[in-house]
């Protein structure tokens, strides 16, 4: 972080605007110390990242470690590149896009979930009505909501087939009923 990010970041909080927000005196004290803290650290940062590095001293190192070694040090600095490239950031614009379509994938997704819960809960309260109704009503009356059952009982009646099956085809509930019939029968 640079001293110049250090700048806007402060620069982007409203300092007048929470002291009149800000209504009691805890509240106005605590604020002051968050201000005063925030003042100290943005000062460390503009030191630490504003600071200009010092020029080496060549001739204090020859002297002291020999003019050969030191040479190869010096030109070998001297030869790097002073200036740092700025970052220049190629890849946020391709990952927003890409974000931005999850973000909105996600939106679709949620809608169809949440029509599916709906749906969902329909079925659920129409079995748990389903449950309620089993235990007062009569065979007539299932038979009356369920007219394919009754057709296929009498079919069996009609084909002499007696016999209690379980076929892995049928549904529970019509097992259920079939067992419930030939016990009342």
């Amino acid at each position: 972080m640079s001293g110049k990010a250090v700048a806007r970041a402060g620069k982007s909080i409203d300092w007048d605007h929470l002291s009149k927000v800000v209504v009691s005196d805890a509240g106005k004290r605590e604020l002051a110390s968050l201000r005063r803290a925030y003042d100290d650290v943005a000062a460390t940062l503009n030191e630490k990242f504003n600071v200009k590095p010092t020029s080496i001293n060549w001739d204090f190192y020859k002297q002291k470690l020999g003019p050969s070694v030191v040479n190869i040090f010096q030109q070998s600095y001297e030869s790097l590149d002073k200036q740092v490239p700025d970052y220049q950031d190629d890849l946020t614009p391709v990952y927003e896009a890409k974000h931005q379509e999850l973000l909105k994938k996600a939106l679709v997704e949620e809608e169809d979930s949440k029509r599916k819960i709906v749906l969902l809960e329909k079925e659920i309260e129409n079995v748990r009505e389903q449950k309620a109704a089993l235990k007062t009503m009569t065979v007539d009356e299932y038979f009356a909501k369920n007219p394919e059952v009754k057709e296929k009982i009498d079919d069996e009646i009609r084909n002499h087939n007696w016999g209690y099956k379980v076929r892995s085809s049928s549904s529970s509930k019509e097992s259920v009923l079939f067992l419930l019939i030939r016990i009342v029968c």
